[in-house]
């Protein structure tokens, strides 16, 4: 039986063309339940969580995939981490009275652009920007691909604010098919079937039947499933290290102000980091960030 969130990875074997399909349950909930979002943004953040599981998977590398969205609507921000070891976690900013019911990706970030950033541990991070100029974020990402010099992919994504669902298509290296007419007819064949899906498909059924569905009279070679779970980066010992970057005096100062403690919040997952003057000190006699008594969270 499966975990509740996974990325599943599938291959035609008689055409240059791979799929992959992620289903996400318990993480999506997760980040919800972390703030009070209003359901078409919660649909949107689904949706962007999906598809930062879905292109994990097509990455070669070690390190940290980041979708970013901005805008000058009602949804600011839209922001989505996933670690190479499907660790993901998800935030949205938004304005509640500029939002109506039942509206989409256009209505509520007018202007945006969307980022995708490759962060990897080592080598040369990489960044690339499209706008959000298409119906919904599917469309959006799959027009970036179109656009880039990388392989022709397609994305078809759903939420519904219990469940996220994604579904891509890419096409790869000449390898089976080499004539070019060939390659093009067999792409625009698979990825046609693929638009036949509805919302109730791609939400509701399990990844074999939705295959068989679109799929029967292909031969299509399934993969073992990943597991994937929310998961958050922060740490005590990493906001010590941004308190640090501040300067002694700098902290010092902040804290009087502050009332005798500073507290950094994590607006991923809302945990609080509180230091204070004690804290100061044995951070910077090189003591670490473990608190020095039981009073810090």
């Amino acid at each position: 039986m499966h975990d509740p969130d996974f990325s599943q990875r599938f291959l035609f074997d008689d055409t240059d063309v791979r799929g992959e399909m992620v289903a996400l349950n318990d993480s999506y909930q997760h980040v919800l339940a972390k703030h009070a979002y209003p359901e078409p943004v919660a649909l949107l953040l689904g949706e962007l969580m999906a598809a930062a599981a879905l292109l994990v998977g097509t990455l070669k590398f070690d390190g940290l995939l980041v979708l970013q969205a901005r805008s000058s609507g009602a949804v600011p921000l839209l922001m989505v981490e996933c670690s190479s070891e499907r660790e993901i976690r998800g935030i949205a900013r938004f304005h509640a009275d500029q939002i109506e019911p039942d509206v989409g990706l256009r209505e509520l970030m007018p202007e945006g652009v969307l980022a995708m950033t490759v962060d990897p541990r080592e080598g040369q991070r990489y960044q690339g920007i499209v706008a959000l100029e298409g119906a919904d974020l599917a469309e959006c990402l799959s027009v970036y691909f179109a656009n880039s010099e990388q392989l022709p992919t397609r994305f078809w994504l759903k939420a519904d604010t219990r469940r996220a669902r994604g579904f891509m298509l890419q096409a790869l290296p000449a390898d089976r098919l080499k004539d070019p007419e060939a390659r093009t007819n067999s792409w625009q064949h698979l990825t046609t079937l693929a638009d036949t899906l509805t919302t109730e498909e791609l939400l509701g059924l399990d990844n074999e039947t939705l295959l068989h569905r679109l799929y029967h009279e292909e031969t299509v070679r399934v993969f073992e499933p990943n597991a994937l779970r929310f998961e958050c980066s922060c740490s005590r010992e990493r906001s010590a290290k941004a308190l640090i970057s501040l300067g002694e005096e700098d902290l010092r100062r902040l804290i009087e102000e502050q009332g005798g403690q500073v507290s950094i919040d994590c607006q991923f997952c809302n945990q609080h980091y509180v230091f204070d003057a004690a804290d100061l000190a044995q951070l910077f006699a090189g003591g670490g960030s473990q608190a020095p008594s039981d009073t810090r969270h």
